[in-house]
């Protein structure tokens, strides 16, 4: 009998918990409140963000739970008293969650996420929806910009060893959703039904006698459609070396150093003259969006991604917060809510968000604040309504978890990055590609 999952509810920042010890004292724990997961602008001066993490969040949420191992922790170190105890060992969200789908555009004030419920309910998932949001929207954002500097070629992630293990999983979902083709994370493919790869490294041919031994013992184990690493030692020397063994029905030949775009050339140039004109070229070393980009016109036919697209190549967070937004006041009545701090503003009430398009091109991240809870505004013909529930009444929908979700917001985003406008693919920092245009119902 398999084992039940770990919990997931001391993933959490400790005042959280002691926030909903004095709500439970002053009895403010029952009030119902809606907090939005957003940015206030785009970190990393980038142009557009791109939404991932809801589905691991979902099944984070399931098994959410105080069990004995969490509730003694938590009474050994005195974080809470022991009404909150007995409070937490019955805790079940039963409020709703709204927001983007995975693998949607998001710009700032985006209501990315929107989690109505008790406070005692919505406050204590604070920490955890930050840090898996956070972390996956950042790889995905850097992940998807690769994608559009790559154009048509494929893109595999291979970044594993440059995060934590499970942030490794996390990085590799993220960056399939946003355009990558593979990963070579074993545990990314088993969990998420993400196609992996991988060949050998230079400690293969090193463990060989000669670089000759070890291409042949590869193409051996592997067929002739496998890919040889040709700069153990000397790169045109390797090249000779992998047609001599494979011949010029040679799957491929990976280049992982030197100056990439003549290297590239110099390679494919080789290859021809031998006759391997159908053996591919996947260069690898330290990529990001940029050298993708100034490799556009070099002869390569894939690209391997590790350390940049892992820790969001230069901008490891998406700067995403999560703010009370309304409340109930002490008569049940709703109020909206709103942080005024210097450069920390936030803004109150439900919001219904839109994306407005001219002919399939976003023109616009349309936002509408309601001071009330009215109805949700209806999309206009000229835009696309942006929230789905992900949770009612604590029941978590179906179809965003596990490899179908990961399936479905791979193939939402290379939707919806259609209609991105032209300046928006150009890397360089700027404003976002689109506004945010906020309309007040009240």
């Amino acid at each position: 009998m398999s084992a039940s999952p770990p919990s997931s509810a001391l993933l959490t920042d400790r005042y959280e918990l002691t926030m909903l010890d004095a709500a439970l004292r002053d009895g403010t724990a029952s009030r119902r409140c809606v907090f939005d997961l957003f940015t206030r602008r785009l970190s990393g001066g980038r142009r557009f963000g791109v939404v991932v993490g809801t589905g691991r969040l979902l099944s984070l949420l399931r098994d959410f739970r105080f069990g004995e191992d969490e509730l003694r922790f938590l009474r050994d170190t005195r974080a809470v008293d022991a009404p909150t105890l007995a409070y937490l060992e019955e805790w079940r969200f039963t409020g709703t969650i709204t927001g983007y789908r995975e693998g949607e555009l998001y710009f700032p004030g985006s209501p990315i996420l929107t989690v109505e419920g008790t406070f005692a309910e919505a406050v204590v998932l604070e920490t955890l929806a930050l840090s898996v949001l956070n972390y996956d929207s950042a790889v995905a954002t850097a992940a998807a910009r690769m994608s559009i500097a790559a154009g048509d070629r494929p893109l595999a992630e291979m970044g594993s060893r440059r995060a934590g293990e499970q942030s490794a999983v996390a990085a590799a979902r993220a960056a399939f959703i946003a355009g990558f083709g593979a990963t070579s994370n074993l545990e990314a493919g088993r969990r998420w039904g993400i196609p992996t790869m991988g060949t050998a490294a230079h400690s293969w041919t090193l463990l060989h006698d000669s670089e000759e031994d070890a291409f042949r013992a590869q193409v051996d184990a592997l067929g002739l459609d496998t890919t040889l690493l040709i700069d153990t030692y000397d790169i045109r020397s390797g090249v000779e070396t992998a047609i001599r063994v494979a011949g010029t029905g040679l799957g491929g030949v990976r280049i992982d150093s030197g100056d990439l775009p003549i290297v590239a050339a110099e390679v494919r140039g080789q290859l021809d003259a031998l006759g391997a004109t159908g053996t591919r070229i996947t260069v690898t070393s330290d990529l990001d969006e940029y050298a993708i980009a100034a490799l556009a016109a070099s002869p390569v036919d894939a690209y391997g991604v590790g350390t940049s697209v892992v820790t969001g190549s230069g901008t490891p967070t998406a700067g995403l917060v999560y703010k009370l937004v309304a409340r109930q006041d002490a008569a049940g009545s709703w109020v909206p809510v709103a942080k005024a701090s210097a450069d920390k503003v936030s803004k109150g009430g439900r919001k219904t968000a839109f994306r407005t398009l001219d002919r399939g091109t976003a023109t616009s991240e349309t936002i509408v604040v309601a001071d009330g809870f009215e109805e949700a505004p209806r999309a206009r013909d000229d835009a696309r309504g942006l929230q789905t529930a992900f949770v009612v009444d604590g029941e978590i929908a179906p179809g965003f978890e596990g490899a179908s979700g990961v399936a479905a917001a791979r193939a939402h985003h290379a939707t919806v990055r259609e209609e991105l406008p032209v300046r928006a693919l150009a890397l360089s920092r700027a404003d976002p590609a689109i506004p945010t245009v906020w309309v007040d119902l009240d």
